[in-house]
């Protein structure tokens, strides 16, 4: 019998993450998808990446819309309780066997909570993960492993972490990043396409900005993110082409982007800005890393930085704390809210040819491959019996000299 699996996807990052994991969803004769958009996607003011889900080809199975104006941890509370509300209204009537939410978000958060009280078997992709750095990210991700019933990691350290959790091996699975699945296929934009939509000269060097705000410091977005303008007006002044892109609808995210749009109002031709360049431009972009020709770096604190910038030896400056923690590859330069500091780095990852080439060469942590094909497997194939729900810690508590398993 065919199973259905609800899918929720709440911003354009976490879209093209799961990329891979609907469409092997979609491609297994055992299972059938409902997708579930919500958050950013419906937001006009975020690029409305809903149009780039259809341009790929899902359907989508309901919209649904959780206020949310980026301004506040007020604002990102009432949206958790206003996403649970119309979340499980949704389940409700689709009736899934399964659920499948991703991260560490405020929107799966919320889809977490809806799917799991409504005793409908929920997996967690990306579970296990670190973001030390004051984003509320760990504890939303965590939060979101516990309650869940099946668990897909990136990494061995993730699934050693879950395991140290008290959950019960059978339910994690080790698959790898899944965004790379799509990068080893090739599907993302050419040299020639970057060229014709967003007009670089490739003989001279790029930048692809994204900085989001840290959430237990979301009054200080505006501030953490001036250096960084400041750094990457300099840089543009040089001869770097620059290209920014719109932070996520978290608390604090409003102020970064009226910043990004008084850079817009200087009409800079050496600085773009833009709401969402989406999956197949963003991952174009950093794919020309690849060619020792093209000199292009990542600047932010996007995981993206950390994650998928391996897959193309593509040189990254990570600024500030916000990715504390993260496994990591040997292309990632630290910086702090600093313009020296910043454009110091940013013309290593540029112009240091010896630095360029070990990032080439640098071993990806997060590749193990098939990773969408993998989760399409034990969805297709778990038991859904009452073992599935009825969740078991495996740590004793038992006392000897302290604490232990």
């Amino acid at each position: 019998m065919t199973r259905t699996v609800a899918i929720f996807t709440g911003n354009r990052a976490e879209y093209g993450l799961q990329y891979p994991i609907l469409k092997a969803v979609d491609a297994h004769p055992d299972l059938e998808y409902r997708l579930l958009v919500s958050g950013a996607h419906l937001d006009s003011n975020f690029g409305h990446t809903l149009d780039e889900i259809s341009d790929d080809g899902f359907t989508v199975h309901a919209e649904v819309k959780i206020e949310m104006d980026a301004t506040s941890l007020f604002a990102t509370a009432q949206a958790i309780g206003s996403g649970v509300l119309e979340i499980s209204k949704v389940l409700a009537e689709l009736k899934p066997d399964l659920m499948v939410v991703y991260a560490d978000r405020f929107e799966g958060f919320a889809a977490v909570i809806a799917a799991t009280q409504m005793n409908i078997p929920t997996a967690h992709i990306e579970g296990g993960d670190l973001t030390e750095g004051g984003a509320l990210d760990d504890s939303v991700r965590h939060a979101m492993t516990k309650l869940s019933h099946l668990h897909f990691t990136t990494n061995q350290q993730a699934t050693n972490r879950i395991l140290g959790m008290g959950e019960e091996a059978w339910r994690v699975h080790t698959v790898g990043f899944p965004a790379i699945d799509m990068i080893s296929e090739d599907r993302y934009a050419t040299p020639s396409e970057i060229i014709e939509r967003l007009g670089l000269d490739l003989a001279r060097p790029v930048v692809l900005f994204t900085q989001h705000s840290v959430t237990t410091e979301f009054d200080r977005a505006a501030e953490q993110v001036a250096p960084s303008l400041a750094a990457m007006k300099r840089l543009a002044g040089e001869g770097v082409q620059v290209i920014l892109t719109y932070p996520n609808n978290d608390a604090g995210g409003r102020a970064i982007i009226e910043r990004l749009e008084a850079v817009r109002a200087e009409g800079r031709a050496d600085i773009q800005v833009h709401r969402s360049l989406g999956r197949y431009l963003y991952h174009g972009v950093l794919a020309l890393a690849a060619d020792p020709a093209h000199r292009v770096a990542c600047v932010g604190n996007s995981s993206s930085g950390i994650k998928e910038t391996p897959a193309f030896g593509c040189p990254t400056v990570n600024i500030g704390s916000r990715q504390d923690g993260r496994l990591r590859a040997e292309n990632v330069v630290d910086a702090a809210y600093d313009v020296d500091a910043l454009v110091d780095a940013t013309r290593r990852c540029l112009f240091d040819d010896d630095f360029r080439a070990a990032c080439r060469a640098a071993d990806n942590p997060y590749y193990l491959g098939n990773a969408g094909r993998k989760v399409a497997d034990v969805l297709a194939s778990v038991d859904l019996g009452p073992a599935l729900l009825r969740k078991r810690m495996t740590l004793k508590g038992i006392a000897e000299n302290g604490w232990f398993q």
